[in-house]
């Protein structure tokens, strides 16, 4: 039989969890658009988007 993964991203010291972010990002350079994404705790989500 198959065994099935599973991922979590419940984080033990972080209390409430983290949440995976993901946002486009342009280049300057080429102008090309890339993905730019992290797993942050769900305070700093609004940060994150932002681009701070």
């Amino acid at each position: 039989m198959a065994k099935k993964a599973v991922a979590t991203l419940k984080d033990k010291t972080a209390g409430k969890g983290s949440v995976k972010c993901i946002r486009m990002v342009r280049s300057e350079r080429s102008g090309a658009y890339s993905f730019q994404e992290d797993i942050i705790h769900p305070d700093k989500e609004k940060d994150f988007f932002a681009g701070k």
